[in-house]
């Protein structure tokens, strides 16, 4: 169990919800090398479409978030667009 900042993780790069937080719906803890970072993604109360979307509706939105911010993901471990798209999308 990892303690950072007053949260509690149980490893690094493992996400978790957090439903206490005001705005954000997920945190992780990010290491790459020594650096390690919290990350805070995702809307509080809106899901994503998910990995396997059933409706032409669901295929439609996990394509045009991955789209609008494939820059974003392709920076790694550090970006929130990262965890977003592993973790809601």
């Amino acid at each position: 169990m990892i303690t950072y900042r007053g949260v509690k993780f149980s490893g690094y790069n493992k996400p978790k919800k957090t439903p206490g937080h005001k705005t954000k719906s997920h945190a992780v803890l990010a290491k790459k090398g020594s650096q390690v970072k919290l990350i805070r993604f995702g809307q509080q109360g809106v899901s994503g479409a998910g990995k396997n979307p059933k409706t032409k509706k669901g295929k439609a939105r996990r394509k045009s978030f991955l789209a609008r911010h494939r820059k974003n993901i392709a920076k790694g471990r550090f970006s929130a667009a990262y965890w977003s798209a592993r973790v809601k999308w």
